[in-house]
């Protein structure tokens, strides 16, 4: 473990789409709660509530809620192209970094959360809590694009489980 990195971690998940509509899944807030989140809020720059058809852009902020989960995430979009690259910050003090890249059968997602406190809750609960959860999304991704099928649990008598 000496040489493990606990600031930052990297998934790829190759998905049977193209760029543009993987893209907007993360880029859109009624596409997100197709496969991420229960509920996708975005706040412009000047703090007005974006409709949920509407693609984010770097400046507006967010407040995210999954299923069958407590808590709320807060944070901002820092980047964001329209086609390829987006970034948000995540956890306090993370960025998240999400490119799409072309491949012969459709598309590479790759994630990359960096920034890491290296304190031990940050390590179990950030490092090694954010890689498991960003591991089934990324495959729940997969599962809603390519095949049709939402993997999460919503049902409260099943909780907690692998799948919210």
């Amino acid at each position: 473990m000496k040489n493990f990195d606990w600031t930052k971690f990297t998934r790829k998940i190759a998905i049977e789409a193209n760029i543009q509509t993987l893209y907007d899944a993360w880029a859109i807030p009624s596409e997100l709660e197709r496969w991420f989140l229960s509920d996708a809020s975005f706040l412009n720059a000047e703090g007005k509530i974006k409709p949920k058809e509407q693609r984010i852009k770097a400046g507006d902020s967010y407040r995210w809620q999954w299923y069958l989960w407590d808590a709320t995430e807060t944070g901002n979009i820092t980047k964001s192209n329209g086609k390829d690259h987006l970034q948000f910050s995540f956890a306090n003090t993370c960025l998240v970094d999400v490119h799409f890249e072309l491949y012969e059968k459709g598309t590479i997602v790759s994630l990359t959360q960096s920034q890491i406190p290296t304190d031990d809750e940050s390590k179990q609960n950030i490092r090694l809590g954010c890689d498991q959860g960003w591991s089934f999304y990324l495959v729940n991704l997969k599962s809603v694009y390519q095949g049709g099928f939402d993997l999460r649990n919503k049902d409260p008598k099943l909780k907690p489980m692998l799948n919210n």
